[in-house]
This record gives C-alpha cells, sequence and structure tokens, in this order.
C-alpha cells in the first residue's frame, strides 16, 4: 500500500512542470522564469521572472531575442479605472543588491509576433539582454493560458479569467 502511495507521488511530481533553473550572469540572477500558454492565432505572449542583483552598481534590462519571438520589456498599469500597457524606454533598471520581480500586473516580458503559440508544458528559451551584464539564455515553463505566478490564484492582475 505505502510502495503504490509512493509510486502515485512520484508520477504526480513528474507531471507538474518545474519553475525553470537559475541562471547566473555577472552579479545577476535570474530565477522562476515562467510564461502563460498562448491561445492558437495569439501574436503576443507574456514571459515573467525575478532578477537579484547582488553586486554594488544597478544594471538594466534593456530586451532581448528569441526564435519564437521579439521579446521587449513592459509595464502595465492602472490609472483611472483604465489599463495601459507600455514598452519601458531605456530599459528596466535592477538595483545594486535588489531584486525585481516581473510577475502579471506590472513588469513583464513581452514576446511579439509569436511564431508559433506558447504550449503549456512546453517550455522556451530567450536571450535576455542587460546593459552591464551582457547576454544569458534563460529557459521558461510555460504554464497555462490563465496561471498565476507560481503560489498566487489563477488571475491576470487581479482580472479573473
Amino acid at each position: 500500500m505505502f510502495r503504490r502511495a509512493a509510486l502515485a507521488a512520484l508520477l504526480v511530481l513528474a507531471a507538474t512542470p518545474a519553475l525553470a533553473d537559475e541562471v547566473k550572469i555577472g552579479d545577476l540572477t535570474i530565477q522562476n522564469a515562467w510564461a502563460r500558454a498562448t491561445p492558437k492565432g495569439a501574436d503576443v505572449g507574456a514571459g515573467y521572472l525575478t532578477i537579484h542583483n547582488n553586486g554594488a552598481s544597478a544594471d538594466k534590462l534593456t530586451g532581448g531575442a528569441s526564435d519564437f519571438a521579439g521579446v521587449e520589456v513592459h509595464e502595465m498599469s492602472v490609472a483611472g479605472g483604465v489599463m495601459k500597457m507600455r514598452e519601458v524606454e531605456g530599459g528596466l533598471t535592477i538595483p545594486a543588491h535588489g531584486t525585481v520581480t516581473l510577475a502579471p500586473g506590472g513588469f513583464h516580458l513581452m514576446f511579439v509576433h509569436l511564431k508559433q503559440p506558447l504550449v503549456k508544458g512546453q517550455p522556451v528559451k530567450a536571450t535576455l539582454s542587460f546593459e552591464h551584464a551582457g547576454s544569458a539564455e534563460v529557459p521558461f515553463d510555460v504554464r497555462g493560458v490563465g496561471a498565476a505566478a507560481p503560489g498566487k490564484s489563477d488571475n491576470m492582475g487581479g482580472m479573473k479569467m
């Protein structure tokens, strides 16, 4: 009986997609990179992650590239009940000894001009560019269309899916 329960638990864990590995470049550590699956025919997708800067100087995430889409740094905000999304001009500052989290409802990576849909369970890779640290290839776990940040309920920045 115990063996069956242990085997069942292992099968569940094996079927659950894990978050992407940690990536280090210079003083930066990139963790928990994930993206939402996209519907067929979608032209854009979104990616999220956390960047820790262990250095004494600030750096900037300036964009990136991938073989599946263009990669831009965007910000979503709500002002007067109106949602606005815009590209971050000049890059997103990662403060010295600081952490920046790109998450639904705020800063995020916008995957533009998708060449194919992002499919749940099929990871993708993008090369992220930083002003000082250079470039790093980052694997993104692809979660469900309405997926929330790890450990959060399924929503899009407070908007129910």
